[in-house]
């Protein structure tokens, strides 16, 4: 019987595997690290012997073959490899064992909640779905990301943070935030591995920046950063603000996120700014 390529999915799981296995050191879970070992990670038949499982059904796994698993098995993995609550979601996800349906990325908004976003006068806000698409804002999230709201944008925020030119960047702390973002934008996309509007971002993404790519590469996964997140504006210096997120149940994997200012000085910064709507926001002469 000839055998079949691996599905989008089924190679997804196989290179999540090896990434998580690749990260988790013999000492991690109490073994020798032994001799000439060709990778720091764990071997397969270690993997295979600490969950309990056959060494040569995990290899099929981790091959991508189109092999029948269980929750229960998943989690004894999950347990050798040591994943996050995120990371374990997304190894279900990918293993395609049966969950409740997912549906599709919302599109569009309904009026209702744009009113709820004009309503909040004060902060930035905005409706966000589970690409990063950005499907409505609020008059101060306008003010906070020019680009993103102007007319011509991509109204994508990976896109934007991603491929703005150095120049013109307003993300302070690119280092710490934007692996995160990647990481809960590799988390949704395991529920939406053969939408070719994903697929396609994906790669338009890895082929205009190298940055993204090689976040891309690593296969971390995590739920959506609620750090605090700094952005620079050339008419008043930083501004920082604590994220926070309220699930729109009626529309599915969307958000609404709302900008909060985390100290006083970003808070009358951002009044400034809204009252200054003309103030240009990057500085051009660099």
């Amino acid at each position: 019987m000839p055998v079949t390529a691996p599905s989008a999915r089924r190679t997804e799981l196989a290179a999540f595997l090896r990434s998580r296995r690749d990260r988790v050191t013999p000492a991690d879970v109490g073994m020798p690290p032994g001799l000439r070992r060709r990778t720091p990670g764990l071997r397969r038949e270690e993997v295979a012997l600490l969950s309990g499982i056959g060494v040569t059904w995990y290899t099929w796994l981790e091959q991508g073959r189109p092999i029948n698993v269980s929750g229960r098995v998943l989690d004894a993995i999950a347990d050798t490899l040591q994943l996050s609550d995120p990371e374990r979601d997304h190894l279900y996800h990918l293993a395609d064992v049966p969950i409740a349906a997912v549906a599709t990325s919302a599109a569009r908004i309904t009026p209702t909640v744009q009113a709820i976003l004009d309503s909040m006068s004060g902060f930035p806000a905005a409706a966000l779905n589970s690409r990063w698409d950005l499907l409505g804002w609020n008059t101060p999230c306008a003010a906070l990301w020019p680009r993103l709201t102007a007319p011509d944008s991509s109204r994508n925020v990976l896109w934007e943070l991603f491929t703005t030119p150095e120049c013109c960047r307003r993300f302070v702390n690119r280092d710490t935030g934007l692996p995160h973002m990647v990481a809960s934008f590799r988390a949704a996309f395991g529920q939406h591995l053969e939408d070719p509007s994903w697929t396609e971002l994906i790669r338009r993404l890895a082929a205009a920046s190298p940055e993204f790519a090689q976040l891309w590469a690593t296969h971390d996964v995590a739920t959506p950063p609620s750090a605090i997140m700094t952005y620079r504006h050339a008419a008043i210096g930083d501004l920082s603000f604590s994220l926070t997120r309220l699930d729109l149940t009626a529309t599915p994997e969307t958000l609404i996120t709302v900008w909060t200012p985390a100290d006083e000085a970003s808070k009358h910064r951002m009044d400034w700014l809204l009252a200054h709507p003309d103030a240009p926001s990057v500085d051009h002469t660099h």
